[in-house]
């Protein structure tokens, strides 16, 4: 019988990729960029363009000589504002070239990335930089008002501000100065005792900070879990960042040929930040940078025009651009695309053929946690990649499946339990959560630590894994355990189908009081239409009588993170706001 400890996956990685890589060199993250700029310093780094009317995509790029001289200059500034070795410092950008002038700087001066989602509301914000304890931050000037709205109260003593036409290319600079820059909120007061980061740049320009990093020091907090209840600090050192970044290179990286990254998915989200940035600064390759994901438009003109050669991405950006009718009519050439990772959410069967068809490359299912940044798992890109599959661990990963009572039984090859793993780019923990730590990095029998992912899965013959779904969603119909992933997949594979988000959710019947039931929130798309009866009759086929839900709604969209995931936990509060909304009009 085939057993964890053989890790058979092993024998299902594609020629070449070794089975190990340890040892693992012992060097801070940011060599990685000075590598790339001592060996490859007119090589281009970042790609920043723009779509002008009656002009097209103009662009403008930046050369990994230069950012490594801005990152320096940066970090030496950082270190005369007084940040020491282990002080946090938020930045709040987009994906754009001052994103990695910052990130980068803030290591080398020894600090700790937080790396914040620039769209939070003050009050969110304000709860990270008073966890984090940041004591610095760095923003683009559309963000500037909410970060000092924010400020007030936290030990944010020093802000840096940028604005993003900086780096756009010179004629898109001007016109954004005329016609969007006050109009969308770019244009700012900036108070006396804050910076510009231009200045900063030209006044310490040729200097280095002096601060001894070293492969065991934190590098990153990334906050996660705000889905499920309060967001914690997922603390990685240097050493972490630098085995994943090894992993993804040994899995897709080709050997003579200079790769291109399209950036969209958001680079302070730890797959952006690992498997898009460090991976391509590991590799002296471009950066396409898409500050804003959402706009497909934009996403396609930059593939089509910049020829990038892998792209990470999550299922809801593949499917919209499946779904973006100039992509259908043939407007945009995808065919530049190698291979694609999907990851942060479940990659529905039709998405994955349908992108593959317009693309010509191989879009392969992975799987990543904030808490082992950023990826464990994914398909082969040349050998057999199985639908439904999250793929193989990535080498020198150990997996288990384990009973979902106690966490301390294996459970049989081919049954389901809780995914558990190890590996060299494990966190070290939640920041000032020491309770939360124990829970999720547990000591095994052998004396190592696991971290329990919380995610439901299986493993089959040949150690391909398979996540059924997470823990806490899981609902009881019937005294049956329902997967609400698995209802999604079914539903999608309507032609009619865009989206659909499943949430066990209160039993209507009163006679059936504690009881759950299912229900489906659907996005039908554009031109097309169905029916509730249609939908059910046609889930009928594909899921078992308990599986089906019989509640349908249908909506505009579902609410997702930035990342791409299914909020289920705003969906559930939908619902209860609509049960809450119907008593009240009945009262009345």
């Amino acid at each position: 019988m085939v057993t964890y400890q053989d890790k058979p996956w092993l024998q299902q990685y594609d020629p070449g990729i070794p089975h190990s890589l340890a040892p693992y060199p012992e060097h801070p993250l940011h060599t990685y960029l000075e590598e790339s700029a001592r060996n490859h310093p007119e090589a281009i780094a970042v790609i920043t363009s723009a779509r002008l009317p009656a002009v097209g995509r103009v662009s403008a790029t930046v050369k990994y000589g230069d950012i490594n001289a801005w990152a320096d200059a940066l970090a030496a500034s950082l270190v005369d504002m007084g940040i020491r070795k282990g002080d946090r410092v938020a930045i709040l950008m987009p994906n754009c070239a001052q994103f990695v002038i910052a990130f980068y700087a803030i290591l080398k001066a020894g600090g700790v990335v937080v790396a914040l989602n620039p769209t939070l509301p003050p009050r969110r914000l304000h709860d990270h930089l008073m966890d984090s304890g940041a004591v610095a931050a760095i923003s683009l000037s559309l963000f500037y008002d909410t970060l000092k709205q924010a400020q007030e109260g936290s030990k944010v003593q020093h802000v840096i501000v940028t604005n993003i036409k900086e780096y756009l290319p010179p004629l898109a600079r001007f016109l954004f100065s005329v016609a969007k820059e006050k109009k969308e909120g770019h244009r700012i007061t900036k108070r006396p005792e804050d910076h510009w980061l231009a200045d900063i740049l030209t006044r310490y320009g040729g200097k280095r900070a002096d601060v001894a990093v070293t492969s065991d020091d934190v590098a990153v907090f990334q906050y996660t879990g705000g889905t499920t209840g309060v967001p914690k600090a997922a603390m990685s050192t240097h050493g972490a960042l630098v085995a994943n970044t090894l992993q993804c290179r040994a899995w897709l990286a080709r050997t003579g040929v200079e790769e291109r990254f399209l950036a969209a998915i958001p680079l302070f989200h730890v797959f952006g930040m690992v498997a898009v940035m460090s991976f391509a600064v590991s590799l002296n390759a471009a950066m396409i940078m898409v500050p804003n994901a959402r706009d497909i438009e934009d996403v396609v003109d930059n593939i089509h025009v910049h020829r990038p050669t892998i792209f990470m991405g999550v299922p809801a950006l593949f499917n919209a651009i499946n779904n973006f009718p100039p992509v259908a009519a043939g407007k945009y050439d995808l065919s530049s695309i190698y291979a694609c990772i999907s990851g942060s959410a479940p990659l529905p069967p039709a998405t994955k053929r349908r992108f593959e068809e317009l693309s010509g490359g191989v879009i392969i299912e992975g799987f990543g946690m904030s808490e082992a940044p950023t990826a464990s798992h994914a398909n082969p890109v040349r050998g057999e990649n199985r639908t439904g599959s999250i793929g193989l661990p990535f080498p020198d990963m150990e997996m288990r499946i384990v009973d979902l009572d106690e966490g301390t039984e294996e459970m049989p090859m081919g049954e389901v339990g809780e995914l558990v793993m190890r590996g060299p780019q494990l966190m070290k923990g939640y920041y000032g959560m020491p309770t939360e730590t124990a829970n999720a990095l547990r000591e095994g029998p052998d004396g190592e630590k696991w971290l329990y992912t919380g995610d439901i899965a299986r493993m089959d013959e040949d150690g391909y894994f398979y996540i059924v779904d997470r823990k806490k969603d899981v609902a009881l119909i019937g005294g049956f355990n329902v997967y609400p992933r698995v209802v999604e997949d079914a539903l999608m594979e309507h032609p009619a189908v865009l989206e659909a988000g499943v949430v066990a959710i209160p039993h209507p019947d009163p006679a059936k009081v504690g009881q759950e039931a299912l229900k489906a929130w659907v996005v039908v798309k554009s031109g097309e239409s169905i029916t509730t009866q249609q939908l059910i009759e046609f889930a009928g086929q594909k899921l078992a009588r308990y599986e089906i839900p019989t509640r349908i709604e249908f909506v505009d969209e579902l609410p997702r993170t930035m990342v791409g995931k299914i909020l289920r936990r705003e969906l559930a509060r939908m619902e209860l706001e609509s049960r809450e909304k119907a008593e009240e009009d009945a009262e009345n």
